[in-house]
């Protein structure tokens, strides 16, 4: 496919191939830095966009010269509603030269991959930044709402330090790249996930406290948009995941697995947070959930930040456990429909999410 013209040369538009990571990987570093691993591994590329449960991420390049000046990738999701599989796509790992911005690749490529997804797809979402939103927009994105994270401080006096110094700086996201002495992963004493899916011992029962678990988040969330949990799932989204360091607080009871929490100690500035990702525990067991914060409050972080599905055993026991809401803050989540659906998808009550389904990975 031909389009206008980049410098003396003409660029086209095609599939991503096996054969272009290499450069799709040298361009997204360029453009995006090292992501949240810190650094674009061929492995977490691999994971992320070939290994997904839920299928292998479509993609299109654009090229110039012989060189990919831009690329376009949405990573399959699949929510359930009520008994119906969603299938869904999240918007991810966008990238243009600076040789060739303006140019309205980001547009092109972008509606061209949702005419490609359209036969198989129901549902885009994402969680953009400021800077992306606008064009998001433009493209028929609607804003849903944003997701509230509620926080708890596990070393009050070094929270609030490092809040001031955030405040001081003006940048409250603590994306700065001034502070980058700290080791976070030294800081958590947790078992990583991996060690936890490799230990027999350790994860045995796991399997049917997620059934179980998710059972019950059918039950209160039937009309919501929602992930199915399943053990394959986690361990590809927790125990596989190169270079994010998940970690693992379990909980046992007479030798039986009763609960799980995911989360990675992560630098928010000054400060080392634990972002509590998912928890898993038996619909009704809150007091599994309360011992599992109890545990998480010993991770050697600052703060804890969370988002936990509504009504669910987690966020019952969260409010017990001291976690708060703090006004303005949260994740802007948008969506666009590409079929029609039974609720409204623009709507923040139509979904039911972990921070796992919206941390950027």
């Amino acid at each position: 496919m031909s389009g206008p013209e980049v410098g003396n040369s003409p660029f086209t538009v095609r599939e991503l191939g096996k054969h272009d990571e290499p450069r799709v990987l040298s361009l997204l570093e360029d453009a995006l830095s090292g992501g949240p691993t810190g650094e674009r591994t061929p492995e977490f590329f691999r994971w992320k966009h070939r290994d997904n449960p839920f299928g292998a991420s479509p993609g299109l390049v654009a090229e110039a010269d012989g060189r990919v000046v831009a690329v376009r990738l949405f990573l399959r999701w699949e929510f359930v509603l009520g008994g119906e599989v969603i299938r869904a796509v999240r918007a991810v790992d966008t990238a243009t030269h600076p040789d060739v911005q303006g140019r309205g690749l980001f547009r092109r490529l972008t509606t061209e991959l949702l005419d490609r997804i359209e036969a198989d797809t129901s549902l885009v979402f994402n969680t953009p930044n400021g800077n992306s939103l606008p064009g998001y927009l433009k493209m028929g994105w609607h804003e849903v709402g944003k997701v509230p994270i509620s926080l708890h401080p596990i070393r009050p006096i070094a929270f609030a330090r490092g809040l001031k110094e955030l405040r001081a700086t003006g940048d409250l996201t603590g994306t700065s790249q001034t502070w980058n002495s700290i080791d976070p992963a030294a800081r958590c004493r947790f078992p990583t996930a991996r060690q936890f899916f490799s230990d027999p011992a350790a994860a045995v029962g796991f399997d049917e406290l997620v059934a179980e678990a998710d059972a019950g988040d059918a039950a209160i969330g039937h009309d919501k948009l929602r992930t199915a949990l399943s053990g394959d799932f986690l361990r590809w989204r927790y125990g596989d995941a190169p270079g994010l360091d998940y970690r693992v607080v379990a909980s046992y009871k007479n030798g039986e697995l009763t609960g799980v929490v995911f989360g990675r100690p992560r630098l928010r500035g000054p400060l080392v947070e634990f972002t509590l990702s998912q928890m898993v525990v038996r619909p009704g067991d809150r007091d599994t959930a309360r011992k599992l914060f109890s545990g998480v409050a010993m991770s050697g972080c600052d703060h804890v930040a969370t988002h936990l599905a509504r009504g669910s055993e987690a966020a019952r026991a969260a409010r017990y456990a001291g976690y708060a809401t703090p006004p303005r803050t949260g994740m802007l989540l948008v969506a666009r429909t590409v079929h029609p659906h039974p609720i409204d998808v623009h709507d923040l009550r139509s979904w039911q999410l972990s921070l796992g389904d919206l941390e950027v990975f």
